[in-house]
């Protein structure tokens, strides 16, 4: 079986988020993609089958399944591009645990049509904030995660969470965000998910399915351009419309390789 490792949301090597991608020959069971994430040892394994007009995708952290990735997602499209096993012409649809995803190629760039998960606004958790060591704007909650918004871009960038007491918060990941201190982005952002195994996300597609409608009603945009300010850095462009948020990227393959 083909592997691919390929940086999401970056055109250039080693920036971005890394995934691997996988392309089943035959299914496989569940706990063998589980160990096949934990030997790779990447924020996401993503798990491919031809279902003919669809792919069936999958997507494991070195420790859990997880229900909704958007990197490894776009990782998955640019493969299957890359190597023609679909033509650059054609629509993928991704049938996945949160229902039929589409993207589409658009010269370098490749968007991912994913449903919307706005916030609501939630009571501030004493452990999540403690362990944030920060005070808050606004403290939100959607079926996945947290997300806090602050009030400035230096502040998030020098942010070091106490991650031993964010692992104990009862959510998948926790978005720390802010309006951008410059004019080329209209907000930045970092992910921590240490309950699913990753300390800090490098470029997280799913935390803007929330962030995008966060950010619209704050500005009124309907498109907006981001920059998640990890260590690797990753940018982003979101179209936020009827109930949808449309995220492009661009993503290089790394490294190819096979299991044995």
């Amino acid at each position: 079986m083909k592997l691919f490792g390929v940086d999401a949301f970056t055109e250039v090597p080693f920036r971005g988020n890394p995934a691997c991608v996988c392309i089943l020959d035959e299914e496989r069971p569940d706990g063998w993609k589980q160990s096949v994430a934990s030997e790779i040892n990447l924020s996401e394994t993503a798990f491919l089958r031809n279902r003919g007009a669809s792919w069936g995708l999958r997507w494991f952290t070195p420790q859990v399944e997880v229900d909704l990735c958007g990197h490894a997602t776009l990782a998955s499209a640019h493969v299957l591009w890359e190597t023609d096993i679909v033509k650059k012409t054609k629509v993928i649809a991704f049938e996945t645990r949160s229902g039929s995803l589409g993207a589409t190629k658009n010269g370098e760039w490749i968007e991912l049509d994913f449903p919307q998960e706005p916030p609501q606004t939630a009571a501030a958790c004493d452990k999540l904030m403690a362990a944030l060591g920060i005070e808050a704007l606004l403290v939100g909650k959607n079926r996945f995660d947290y997300i806090v918004e602050i009030d400035s871009e230096e502040k998030l960038k020098t942010l070091a969470p106490d991650f031993a007491m964010l692992k104990e918060v009862r959510t998948r990941g926790v978005i720390v965000t802010s309006r951008s201190a410059g004019g080329r982005y209209d907000f930045v952002s970092r992910f921590f998910a240490p309950a699913v195994g990753v300390n800090e996300d490098p470029v997280t597609g799913s935390s803007h399915y929330c962030l995008g409608p966060y950010w619209k009603e704050k500005t009124g945009l309907e498109t907006l351009t981001a920059y998640q300010a990890s260590s690797r850095g990753g940018l982003l462009k979101l179209r936020v419309s009827g109930g949808r948020v449309f995220i492009s990227g661009k993503a290089v393959t790394v490294w190819r390789g096979e299991i044995e």
